[in-house]
């Protein structure tokens, strides 16, 4: 299946996790995909790992949260690979703390990469989106559509995801462009295990059970074939939905 031959696609946080499995996946069905993420040495394994199966891709450094970082690795893509088609935002950090003893510091980090970074590389990709056509895919979480204990920041930074995502849908709706929010719950990938090491002191195991399903952990593949159709052709109907695939913990 080659739904993305002759596509050029940029995805961050490609070092790790979702991001890297979305690339594999988007590369695996024939986009050239433009890799961009902090951690250089693992992004130049994921794009290692993607041209050995085959594929061709990109590795870019770039912090999410810096607005000339950002547009300076899109438009690298573009320059190298193409105009780009289809733009997917992965890169996401958390931790749990009490919210009365949280640094400002993590506050405003967690909201920059998350919220913040999901915008400017929405808002960098836009341009090449708007000359052509093409699709967004942000990346949410269940923590975006319910409420989780020791983790405000993160909370809020998901949630305005769904709601940035929205409103792009909308702003952008007439112009051959969509914009859609995968929204995954727990999955196998470090941003998971960056939030069990944070527990704060005290915190009960009780409040915490209502955030986990009895069908455990997703694998970041799994999730990266709903994001794969979601970015396809296949969901040309698709536009400000929010797509949740987090083992019931919604229903």
């Amino acid at each position: 299946m080659q739904r993305f031959a002759g596509q050029v696609a940029v995805v961050s946080g490609t070092g790790s996790g979702l991001g890297k499995a979305t690339a594999e996946r988007l590369a695996s069905e024939g986009a050239a995909v433009g890799c961009l993420d902090i951690v250089d040495a693992a992004n130049e394994q994921t794009v290692k790992d993607i041209e050995a199966a085959g594929g061709r891709a990109l590795a870019l450094h770039c912090d999410v949260s810096n607005a000339d970082s950002v547009r300076t690795a899109v438009d690298g893509a573009a320059s190298e690979l193409g105009r780009v088609q289809v733009a997917v935002t992965c890169a996401g950090i958390g931790r749990f703390w009490n919210s009365h003893e949280m640094p400002s510091a993590d506050w405003q980090r967690i909201l920059g990469v998350n919220l913040t970074g999901t915008f400017l590389v929405c808002q960098a990709a836009l341009p090449y989106l708007l000359d052509g056509g093409g699709r967004i895919v942000t990346i949410a979480s269940n923590a975006g559509l319910m409420g989780q204990p020791y983790s405000a920041a993160y909370c809020a930074s998901k949630g305005g995801v769904v709601n940035l995502t929205r409103a792009l849908a909308s702003e952008y709706m007439t112009r051959n462009i969509t914009v859609n929010c995968v929204a995954p719950g727990g999955m196998d990938t470090p941003i998971q295990n960056d939030f069990s090491s944070t527990l704060p002191e005290g915190a009960s195991l009780k409040e915490l059970h209502r955030i986990m399903t009895p069908m455990g952990n997703s694998t970041p593949q799994e999730i990266a074939g709903v994001v794969a159709f979601v970015a396809s052709d296949e969901a040309r109907y698709m536009n400000g939905s929010i797509v949740s695939i987090d083992g019931g913990l919604t229903i």
